[in-house]
């Protein structure tokens, strides 16, 4: 299983100072090394997203993963379609670089699985014949809430001109799994065990691009008031309170500075054997949201598409 989990992504950014506001404002902790910023999740000391400055517009840089069986996954990402290239400038060249076939980057970082995070405590609903929160109100006053940390980075969404092609890449490649999809329009896959419901996932569009991150935090109400504080924070478009169907989690979704999304997440499907998990296709009808309020025009435009825009050029590796 060389996959075993979400490690960080990089985008390029014509603004470290945009950047650094949302995401320190969305409750992630910055430090700057002069065009370059890391941003770490609560009680991480690695980061989760990088940013470099002064580009023309964002561009999705590469997303990391943690794996295991690098040379296995050198020797399989060719015949997947991929190429295995050289680390780019700048960039740590331990662990393995591959590019798909559309060019999307890869670094694959031979890291074990993340320690499980403390158990928080329950998500008390009071149900029809199920009464388990007696004389205790479930909300506290506002003013008692601490601003979101999340707790970590749980998924990524990226673009594909074609999902399916995309699927068979970190399926036959990278060595992950099909936990589900919707058509050829988008899928979701996870690690082959003790997985998320989705780590990596694809939607079609014209080209490749960066779409979302997904950060968890404790509850769905942490995830409404949150994704709330942040829409009011910074002043842009965002979709939820809400529940996808494919995957189960609860949502809000806040626009970035460059028009790619991040997103609070809790309670997501968890799939501890793939091979005793069977993937569903599901109708487009259901391929986002079981409930939530009306999709934003552009939640799915990919802004980094552009006849100007060039393929990253990469060096393959000798």
């Amino acid at each position: 299983m060389p996959v075993i989990g979400p490690l960080s992504f990089a985008l390029e950014v014509p603004s470290l100072e945009e950047g650094i506001a949302f995401y320190t404002d969305a409750g992630l902790a910055a430090v700057q090394d002069g065009n370059r910023v890391d941003l770490r999740c609560a009680d991480q000391e690695r980061p989760c997203i990088t940013l470099l400055g002064g580009f023309a517009r964002k561009r999705l840089h590469h997303i990391a993963l943690r794996a295991d069986g690098l040379a296995q996954i050198a020797e399989d990402v060719p015949a997947a379609g991929g190429m295995v290239v050289h680390a780019p400038e700048g960039f740590d060249a331990g662990g393995l670089w591959v590019t798909d076939p559309h060019g999307m980057l890869f670094h694959l970082v031979a890291l074990p699985a993340e320690e499980p995070l403390p158990a928080a405590e329950p998500f008390a609903i009071n149900a029809p014949g199920r009464i388990v929160r007696n004389r205790r109100s479930a909300i506290l006053p506002a003013r008692a809430y601490a601003p979101a940390k999340p707790l970590r980075l749980g998924h990524m969404l990226c673009f594909s001109p074609d999902v399916l092609a995309s699927v068979r890449f970190v399926t036959e490649g990278l060595g992950m799994a099909l936990a589900d999809q919707a058509q050829d329009v988008i899928a979701f896959t996870c690690a082959r065990k003790n997985s998320d419901h989705h780590v990596l996932a694809f939607a079609k569009s014209p080209g490749i691009g960066f779409h979302h991150a997904s950060f968890q935090v404790n509850d769905p109400d942490e995830v409404g008031r949150s994704g709330r504080a942040l829409v009011d924070r910074a002043g842009r478009g965002d979709w939820g309170f809400g529940r996808h169907t494919i995957g189960s989690n609860f949502f809000h979704y806040i626009q970035d500075p460059w028009g790619s999304w991040f997103e609070y997440y809790a309670d997501m499907d968890f799939i501890d054997d793939h091979a005793l998990w069977t993937p569903t296709n599901y109708a487009m009808e259901d391929s986002l949201a079981s409930w939530g309020p009306k999709l934003p025009e552009d939640f799915v435009h990919n802004y980094e598409v552009s006849e100007a825009f060039a393929p990253r050029d990469v060096a393959p590796a000798s």
